[in-house]
């Protein structure tokens, strides 16, 4: 499965969560802090539910600190 894995931080529990979906055989592809600096939770999560709204993946993950506002945005993307 192709999964898309974006955080507005680098933390612990995104990395774990980034290397045990690796383990499990999907192909990832992270966004955000996971492979840059801290970006805001509102760019991240319009990023990604664009690409997944487009079929560029077939599931994403999300992290910010509660997980309340990505979600929200992410869920405000046409398709999502």
């Amino acid at each position: 499965m192709k999964i898309a894995v974006g955080s507005d931080m680098k933390t612990h529990l995104a990395e774990t969560v980034v290397e045990e979906l690796k383990k499990r055989g999907h192909e990832l592809t992270v966004f955000g802090a996971l492979v840059a600096m801290p970006a805001p939770w509102t760019k991240v999560a319009i990023e990604v539910a664009e690409k997944v709204a487009a079929g560029q993946f077939d599931q994403a993950v999300l992290f910010c600190w509660t997980g309340t506002g990505i979600s929200l945005a992410a869920n405000k993307v046409k398709g999502i």
